[in-house]
């Protein structure tokens, strides 16, 4: 699955789907924003990305991502595995942006990184691919959140399922429950 533009991606049913789904079970059983309506949010975020004026590119967004995971995701993650509660989308998130930082797209083309770590994480990355943890070791981006056996489970498998079915497939059973 390639795909350069925000605005794009969300018109694929599929991306729009997932990224519906994540938000939705990572803010579900957060504590609530003060006066924020969640249906307001998840709107508000929907007609964001799908605008086709914004023209973000994917690596705009993968940009700075080593310092972007550990502000926006994997706090999210640490917060749900503390309160007991599954991983599955956002492990899949921190697979994504591994198998980002293989090089290639599913089709082949290659990919350029915008990350002032991205000669690390590259290498990481294709280390992954013998130690399938390896990308977790980053610790200053994973802290303990890589260390945790649920995370590492579910991390292991979502990157195993887009090495071997692609990223769109991956995200179909992740949206059918399947991907555990």
């Amino acid at each position: 699955m390639d795909i350069y533009f925000v605005h794009e991606a969300m018109e694929n049913p599929l991306v729009k789907a997932f990224l519906e789904k994540l938000e939705r079970t990572r803010s579900s059983r957060s504590p609530p924003v003060p006066n924020t309506d969640l249906n307001d949010y998840f709107q508000l975020i929907d007609r964001r990305f799908s605008n086709p004026k914004i023209g973000d590119t994917i690596p705009r967004l993968a940009q700075d991502g080593s310092n972007r995971q550990p502000k926006f995701i994997l706090p999210s993650t640490a917060d749900r595995l503390a309160r007991g509660l599954d991983v599955v989308g956002l492990a899949l998130v921190s697979a994504l942006w591994c198998r980002y930082f293989e090089g290639q797209s599913d089709s082949g083309k290659a990919i350029t990184f915008n990350d002032p770590n991205a000669e690390r994480l590259h290498a990481t990355a294709l280390r992954s691919k013998q130690e399938p943890l390896a990308f977790l070791e980053l610790s200053d981006i994973f802290g303990s959140v890589g260390t945790d056996p649920l995370f590492r489970q579910r991390f292991a498998t979502a990157l195993n399922s887009l090495r071997s079915v692609g990223t769109a497939e991956t995200l179909k059973r992740y949206l059918e429950g399947q991907l555990r």
